[in-house]
């Protein structure tokens, strides 16, 4: 299952990180970790039990990772994120951010012992939709259906379950189910007249399904609309050029 090509895209939820704080002497790091958004904040981060003067240098080890992860250079992100784990270990911004790493390197166990690691520290659900995708990678089927439960029964941001949701659908996809993923994406609550991210994320998901069912007609229709609403939006408007 690794190996295949990634259909629909990979989930993006807390796939950025915020970096523009760095301590300084008079800084004191926030005990309690901010939660929601779309983004890991690495620029107020505690480190229990070590030194000040250690703590200001994996502070700063952490910034470098977290520019490191935004660049694409995982490996190097990774690197530095375990020798801050070394010293202080457990720190939850570490283990999501590890955990992200390594989803980005294709290492799918890594990633979900990581990532679990944080929702254990957490309570945080933030990432099901990556670890949904880990299993789905693996072909774990069971295990994706019962992330998305846990998605539901959490009720966090849409984003975050539409997210969710589009893994479920890749996953159904990767076993055959062509009908059954195109109907929970057919299904999906009514877009806003100004839809976000997250709504042609599912929408382009969708296409490449009608695609991928020979359903030429919806996937070129779908994918125009996409380039039309949001000419930014990846290669819309491409593969509807290309679907005749």
């Amino acid at each position: 299952m690794a190996g295949k090509k990634r259909v629909p895209p990979p989930p993006v939820i807390r796939d950025k990180v915020v970096v523009e704080r760095i301590h300084d002497e008079t800084s004191k790091p926030s005990k309690k970790r901010r939660r929601g958004g779309d983004a890991i904040d690495v620029s107020d981060v505690a480190f229990p039990g070590v030194a000040p003067d250690t703590a200001s240098k994996l502070q700063r080890r952490l910034m470098e990772a977290a520019i490191a992860f935004e660049s694409e250079r995982f490996a190097d992100s990774y690197k530095l994120l375990e020798s801050i784990e070394k010293l202080a270990p457990g720190v939850p911004e570490v283990q999501e951010l590890r955990g992200l790493n390594s989803y980005r390197l294709g290492k799918w166990r890594r990633s979900l012992n990581e990532l679990e690691a944080f929702e254990t520290a957490t309570g945080s659900v933030d990432q099901h939709p990556v670890m949904a995708d880990c299993h789905r990678a693996m072909g774990n089927w069971n295990r994706v259906q019962e992330l998305w439960l846990e998605l539901g029964e959490a009720s966090p941001s849409a984003d975050l379950v539409e997210e969710g949701r589009i893994v479920v659908a890749g996953a159904y996809a990767d076993q055959g189910k062509l009908v059954k993923a195109i109907q929970l994406l057919e299904k999906a609550p009514r877009a806003p007249k100004k839809p976000k991210v997250h709504h042609y994320r599912r929408w382009y998901a969708l296409a490449d399904l009608y695609e991928r069912a020979s359903d030429f007609g919806k996937a070129r229709r779908l994918f125009q609309e996409i380039a039309k609403m949001d000419p930014t939006f990846g290669d819309a408007a491409d593969r509807a050029r290309n679907l005749r």
